[in-house]
């Protein structure tokens, strides 16, 4: 299934000259991995502070695409400049669950968004993410498949900040947005899931 991950190639092109650079100067893979999550960590919490502030939600999608941005050049720099590590596979995974959990949470303090329906989106996306990882011993490797996996909840959640973010009353049936993120988000774990069956099945043939 298509999703934005699929830009994937061309978003990296763009930023490998800004990560030669990078790995030119010293920075590594993991510092990179840790800013992204910190920067996460930070915005999540000052939303999560001061939730009647609505206008601060703007901040999120700038987090968002900076986020995704760190995640593209320490990919790069693992991968193109030899700093891959075990250190850097469990900081990458782990960093990312962590920056989701931060990002989505504050949003169970904004109406008319049930915590309930918000919790539920986060632990949904951490199984979106473990079921990617598993795709590793499953023998397909890391699997993104969609329809929700981390691009495209990075834009949903972009999206649903700016709408907090400009003030205007949000709807009672939005209540039920989280739910159905989480219900996308289950979706796509089994997607990932079932793509990790495949070469299993085709084995004991």
């Amino acid at each position: 299934m298509a999703t934005l991950y699929d830009i994937k190639p061309a978003f990296q092109a763009r930023l490998r000259p800004l990560t030669a650079r990078l790995a030119a100067s010293g920075v590594t893979a993991n510092q990179v991995t840790v800013a992204a999550m910190l920067m996460s960590v930070a915005a999540g919490a000052l939303l999560a502070v001061f939730p009647e502030k609505r206008a601060l939600f703007f901040l999120l999608p700038l987090v968002l695409f900076v986020r995704m941005a760190l995640n593209a050049i320490d990919g790069m720099l693992a991968r193109e400049f030899g700093q891959a590590s075990t250190l850097g596979m469990y900081l990458n995974e782990l960093a990312d669950i962590v920056s989701d959990l931060a990002l989505i949470l504050p949003f169970a303090l904004v109406a008319p968004f049930a915590p309930a329906g918000v919790i539920s989106f986060a632990i949904a996306a951490i199984l979106v993410e473990y079921a990617g990882v598993l795709g590793i011993p499953a023998g397909i490797g890391r699997n993104y498949a969609g329809p929700l996996g981390k691009s495209d909840r990075a834009l949903m959640l972009g999206a649903i900040a700016v709408l907090v973010a400009i003030g205007i009353h949000l709807p009672h049936w939005l209540s039920w947005l989280f739910p159905l993120l989480a219900l996308l988000s289950l979706i796509t774990a089994i997607n990932r899931i079932r793509a990790g069956l495949v070469p299993n099945a085709q084995a004991g043939r």
